[in-house]
């Protein structure tokens, strides 16, 4: 669909979890969207036949690479944001799963600021961006259509986040080329190259934002990269520092009141889930 960014999904080892994201990307995404589905050699035959499977019934403009060996997570998402040059990139964890209008509201937060470079949405378990509770691992929505239903509702601020956060995060292609990328050379994990990421970002001037009308589930954090907060602090001091007054004062407490409160009052998905536009009021 022409005006939605690129979706970039790394592979990984769970063919279960990538099984129900990707059933969730193709019911919560407008058809059309270009979807790539980028193995770094991490799933198994089953994993394959999911991706086959999936490929061939999508709405969704749909490919698929694989590299014949393991080059590693944040160089290879760095090759593939190579790829797509200066276009804008959602990057989706293959174990999260996105709620209905989840891009095409990352793409209004993009276009509202162009000092974003990043804009990361709600999470049960999405460190700084959790929801309802900060920095839990709270349980997944039961109902994604009636939350998407309330994160429509929610007034669109658009608030500053220390950081972006690895279960999805679209990211700005003249922004990131401009920043240079991921570095490989130096973290292991992609939650870890992400934060280094956002950092140098917001040194160049542009902003992390939560893209508070906007949810992914997920049931479990990234896995932090062996040593990768250890550089995090060598390289970027304050860090911890910029991170600390986020989970333990939670400036964003109202905005997951309000989500919370609109979540009360709205109804059960309709029937007509796939004629429900994620973007009304």
């Amino acid at each position: 669909m022409q005006g939605l960014p690129v979706v970039v999904v790394p592979v990984g080892a769970d063919d279960v979890a990538l099984d129900a994201c990707l059933a969730a990307l193709d019911a919560a995404t407008p058809a059309g969207t270009p979807v790539w589905l980028a193995d770094d050699a991490r799933s198994g035959p089953r994993g394959q036949a999911v991706i086959a499977h999936w490929l061939a019934r999508t709405r969704l403009d749909a490919s698929h690479s694989r590299r014949p060996r393991v080059l590693g997570d944040v160089a290879h998402l760095d090759d593939v944001l190579k790829a797509c040059g200066d276009l804008d990139v959602a990057v989706l964890a293959s174990d999260a799963r996105p709620a209905p209008g989840w891009l095409e509201r990352l793409a209004a937060c993009l276009a509202h600021d162009g000092a974003i470079a990043s804009a990361t949405p709600w999470c049960n378990s999405g460190e700084t961006a959790s929801w309802p509770r900060v920095g839990e691992l709270n349980a997944a929505p039961a109902d994604p259509g009636r939350l998407a239903r309330a994160c429509a509702r929610m007034p669109a601020t658009y608030p500053e986040l220390p950081a972006a956060v690895s279960h999805a995060v679209l990211l700005r292609g003249a922004a990131r080329v401009r920043a240079g990328g991921l570095d490989a050379a130096t973290f292991a994990g992609v939650g870890a190259a992400l934060v280094d990421l956002s950092l140098r970002l917001s040194g160049l001037g542009w902003r992390n934002a939560l893209c508070d009308t906007a949810f992914v589930a997920r049931d479990a954090e990234t896995p932090a990269g062996e040593g990768d907060e250890a550089r995090l602090a060598v390289r970027w001091p304050g860090w911890h520092a910029r991170l600390a007054p986020m989970l333990m004062h939670d400036p964003l407490h109202a905005l997951r009141e309000r989500l919370g409160v609109l979540l009360d009052a709205c109804g059960s998905v309709p029937p007509q889930g796939d004629l429900f536009d994620a973007g009304a009021p």
